[in-house]
């Protein structure tokens, strides 16, 4: 799996947007961000539990809920190479990411952490053997020659350099010098790189640095690029959110399996964004009745969002299924009623709905 268009990392969770995951998501959302990455461990330790209350699966179904790609990262050390792997198998499989990011940087350059990388990675892949992971670390392999680079990237599908300019104001060559000497090393893997958003000593990225590192990611042909870090920037530098939000990199949801797509779908209320994932002449099979067409179909979702679920949040359980057809539950709660035995079937011709079941009950709140 590639990353497509703008990401953004989260360090704190509970200080993103006062904690509130609906803001964080919807905020996302309006930015045009396609990914998100957040903190899920640090060295042997979860993280981002406070309270003894993991604040990560809720901000995960709120951007999911968007159609926003969830990636977990982790501060490694080295010092406990196996534990650091399974408490990242962990949390990856407790929590249903979409991909693995591992930020290894100063205590990784101490002498002997080869072999720390190499069985850190080992364990990571004999339990995740397809899943994709990310390395996070320093901008130039050339001033860091001590890091294991080989030994992680031969285990990692993309490459994350953290592009920071600080003290300078020449993103674009320094973005070009990144991937001219990862380039040298092998195995290359591509660059999704990390811009800076912001403020080191006295020392900020301007509006127009961060478009010149934007622009420079897409004339390079690389597919995303991401922004450290959340919380900072949009409490110290609105301009630099402001323009990472306008700076037009779309990403195409297309390949997402039409159940996310529909379910986003549902989340936003849009019965226009419904009906664009169904065939002209589609049928809709539910207890009470059969509809058929686009016409009876609008009817349906605009009595579903405004009488039946007003307002309704709506949360995918579990799909499956693959080619023609899926099968997936879900659950749904509004201000008037709630579902907990959502049970949909979709028949698909040309990856349109043709063919709908739908079976669900609305219980009182």
């Amino acid at each position: 799996m590639t990353l497509k268009g703008k990401g953004f990392f989260i360090w704190q969770i509970a200080r993103c947007e006062n904690g509130d995951v609906e803001a964080v998501a919807d905020l996302a959302e309006q930015s045009g961000l396609s990914h998100i990455l957040v903190k899920i461990a640090d060295g042997a330790y979860p993280y981002n539990i406070v309270n003894d209350i993991d604040l990560v699966p809720p901000l995960v179904q709120a951007l999911r809920d968007r159609l926003i790609s969830v990636w977990g990262w982790h501060y490694v050390y080295g010092y406990e190479p196996q534990a650091e792997a399974q408490i990242a198998i962990q949390r990856l499989n407790e929590l249903g990411l979409d991909g693995y990011v591992i930020d290894a940087e100063a205590q990784y350059k101490e002498p002997g952490k080869e072999e720390a990388a190499l069985i850190f990675m080992a364990a990571l892949r004999a339990a995740l053997p397809d899943f994709p992971i990310a390395l996070s670390s320093y901008r130039y392999p050339t001033y860091h020659p001590t890091l294991p680079w080989v030994e992680f990237l031969q285990s990692c599908d993309l490459n994350m350099p953290q592009v920071y300019w600080i003290g300078a104001h020449n993103p674009a060559e320094q973005l070009a010098r990144s991937l001219r000497e990862f380039e040298a090393i092998t195995p290359f893997r591509p660059l999704i790189p990390t811009g800076a958003a912001f403020i080191e000593g006295g020392w900020q990225p301007t509006v127009a640095e961060v478009l010149e590192f934007l622009q420079a990611a897409r004339d390079l042909n690389m597919t995303a690029a991401n922004f450290w870090e959340w919380y900072n920037c949009r409490k110290n530098l609105p301009d630099i959110w402001n323009a990472i939000r306008d700076f037009p990199w779309p990403f195409d949801d297309s390949d997402l399996d039409i159940v996310l797509r529909y379910m986003a779908a549902l989340n936003s209320h849009d019965v226009e964004r419904v009906l664009a994932l169904y065939n002209d002449n589609a049928v809709h099979v539910l207890s009470s009745r059969t509809l058929q067409g686009t016409d009876q179909l609008r009817w349906w979702y605009n009595d579903l969002f405004t009488r039946v679920l007003p307002e309704a949040s709506f949360t995918l359980i579990e799909s499956q299924g693959e080619a023609s057809t899926r099968h997936f539950t879900w659950s749904a709660i509004s201000s008037r009623g709630q579902v907990e035995n959502g049970a949909d079937s979709f028949g698909l011709v040309g990856e349109k709905i043709t063919y709908h079941y739908s079976h669900f009950s609305v219980t009182s709140p």
